[in-house]
């Protein structure tokens, strides 16, 4: 409890003594409470992560001015709670009577009462662990920086492997030549970026040697690890034998690899496409699509990213990737079925270890909040399209836009409305694919659907550039009418490696490992989700997750980016990669090489829960 003697030292007194979230306001005229709340407004501003709203009011007893998301909670009780307050463990109790303070302070066990004698004198040295109304906040009132109390920093799983020596040019001068002659457009992570020198499976050496935990995999591209030595080897003696003849020629390689992928999805999914990367692929489909079907329209979800070419662009629906060109002719988006964040959802809709926090009252085989996206989709093909369309486009889990699920039956149910208007069904399993999910090989397995073409990219070769579409033979027929061609697509070292990929998803039994490892993961994030307030969501399937960070779990209202950046570079200089996703960037994207351990997940949550401690300290300290 602080005490003050006149306006003049609330206003100096305050600014010395430290920052807080909710001030409760004790004694004092109308013209000297006004001041007051104008200086803790100014000093508190935009520093509290508590959720509750911010709406200033003039104060008179009862009165009650709280936060929305980071601003400044001022309490102006009745007389007849103070004893109850001066009790009680809130955060800071302002008083603005000398005679209070001293008459109450008996009432306040753990507080010793300061009666300011003026302007001139500082305050004491006080510590105060501040709680009650706002559960996250805390403060330390001494003047000093902020110190986590996140004392130790998470121990690293060992590795036996060592990095070869960095012997490039100095890091200055690649930053240099990034600014000068690489395009603006490609971005990158975090404030001081990484120089990365080497990989070895789940993991990532810097220039200076440092070890990093891959969990985003070059963006969910590093299937079975990196730099895997089956793949590597496979690499290295056909590097040695034929890298290039294009496809015009036969070389085993592609029959080899086409039989072997085929075998692996059902029928009649039996001819395959090799081109050159996941927007090439989509491309393609949209193309197939269109000419099979004699029709135009394609619809995809809002949230979807189906690739960054000028077709593909109409099917992405994130606006930080649309340019001001126009693209996306006959192209319809249809509502996203987000059991999270969208009008509907419950705690039983998802194919996941982990449900959402939100509840619903369906009965046994009923999903309320399935019926209703169904009922939007139905509208978008009634509204936006012709009564004919091509097709429909999905990713059986969305991966840019944060790991999202649908309602368990959404997809076959759609399936089943779009062929019924001559339209084909197009899975993009350029992330979903190959094991990734756990319990299936493909990510469509898991709605118990079978697609009429399927795109397939990134975990194919293990960072190596290739991609597929895989289709029916009576697609691929009218596909055959005039020549497609390819330069690189199926080249003989890309099938190399395409298969050393699947032979190593096999023997490594990565399928399994991410089921295994990918639920113990979700599991254990499912517990921080309950432990932080702003920890919204937590979902996905085998080791393709996301973790949606909120202000608060009722409004799911998006953290603001300055949080999350923290939070984001605090795992990065505790040894941790990951990812973002989501239309306001919200979602860590956990999506790691699939030879990831339980013990490495221990690692990685640990990481995660000390970031999002030191999080919630320092905003609580400020």
């Amino acid at each position: 409890m602080i005490t003050f003697s006149d306006t003049g030292s609330v206003i100096q007194q305050v600014s010395k003594v430290g920052r807080c979230s909710v001030f409760w306001v004790l004694g004092g005229g109308r013209k000297v409470a006004l001041r007051v709340v104008r200086a803790l407004s100014s000093l508190t501003r935009g520093l509290c992560p508590c959720p509750v709203p911010r709406r200033p009011v003039s104060p008179q007893p009862g009165a009650f001015s709280p936060c929305r998301s980071r601003g400044l909670a001022i309490a102006w009780p009745p007389v007849q709670l103070w004893p109850y307050l001066l009790d009680g463990p809130w955060t800071c109790v302002v008083a603005l009577s000398p005679a209070l303070s001293l008459a109450s302070s008996a009432a306040a066990p753990g507080w010793t009462p300061w009666v300011d004698p003026g302007p001139s004198s500082p305050p004491p040295p006080m510590w105060g662990t501040v709680s009650g109304l706002c559960p996250p906040c805390s403060v330390a009132f001494r003047q000093q920086k902020w110190k986590s109390s996140v004392s130790t920093q998470p121990k690293m799983p060992p590795c036996d492997f060592v990095p070869e020596k960095y012997e490039s040019y100095p890091y200055e001068r690649m930053q240099k030549i990034r600014e000068q002659n690489i395009s603006p457009s490609l971005r990158m992570y975090y404030k001081k970026p990484l120089l990365l020198h080497q990989g070895h499976m789940q993991w990532l050496f810097d220039y200076e040697g440092q070890r990093y935990l891959d969990l985003f995999a070059g963006i969910v591209t590093v299937s079975v690890g990196h730099c895997h030595p089956k793949v590597t080897m496979a690499t290295q003696k056909q590097l040695a034998r034929l890298w290039h003849t294009t496809n015009i020629y036969m070389h085993p390689s592609i029959q080899e690899y086409a039989e072997k992928l085929t075998s692996l999805l059902p029928d009649p999914l039996k001819v395959v496409y090799l081109t050159n990367s996941g927007s090439e692929a989509n491309d393609l489909a949209m193309f197939m699509a269109r000419l099979y079907t004699r029709n135009f329209d394609i619809i995809s979800f809002r949230g979807a990213y189906h690739g960054g070419s000028p077709y593909t662009l109409g099917l992405t629906s994130i606006g930080l990737y649309k340019h001001g060109v126009a693209n996306g002719f006959g192209c319809s988006t249809t509502m996203l079925p987000d059991v999270f964040r969208g009008p509907w959802g419950g705690s039983h809709c998802r194919d996941s270890p982990v449900q959402t926090v939100r509840k619903c009252s369906c009965s046994e085989g009923i999903c309320h909040a399935n019926n209703q996206y169904i009922e939007q989709f139905k509208d978008t093909l009634n509204t936006s399209v012709p009564k004919t369309i091509a097709g429909f486009i999905a990713e059986p889990i969305q991966g840019v836009n944060g790991a999202v699920q649908y309602p368990r039956s959404f997809l076959k149910e759609a399936y089943q409305l779009v062929r019924e208007r001559g339209g084909v069904c197009i899975s993009d399993e350029v992330q979903t694919g190959f094991g990734r999910t756990g319990s299936h090989f493909w990510g469509f397995q898991t709605h118990d659907i079978v697609p009429d073409i399927v795109t397939l990219a990134k975990g194919i070769g293990n960072g190596f550039p290739m991609a597929a579409v895989v289709t029916t033979k009576e697609i691929a027929s009218s596909f055959a009418q005039n020549l497609h061609f390819n330069t690189f697509g199926g080249s003989p070292l890309a099938c190399v490696v395409g298969a050393a990929v699947l032979d190593a998803i096999e023997e490594d039994g990565l399928q399994k490992n991410s089921e295994d490892v990918g639920t113990y993961m979700l599991l254990e994030l499912a517990k921080l989700r309950d432990k932080f307030e702003i920890v919204g969501d937590v979902r996905g399937k085998g080791l393709m997750i996301g973790v949606e960070m909120v202000t608060d779990k009722d409004s799911r209202h998006p953290l603001p980016a300055e949080e999350i950046n923290q939070i984001w570079e605090d795992c990065k200089d505790m040894g941790v990669l990951i990812g973002r996703g989501g239309l306001y960037s919200q979602t860590f994207r956990i999506k790691p090489p699939m030879c990831i351990t339980k013990k490495d997940v221990d690692f990685a949550v640990e990481v995660f829960h000390s970031a999002l401690q030191r999080h919630m300290e320092r905003a609580a300290a400020k």
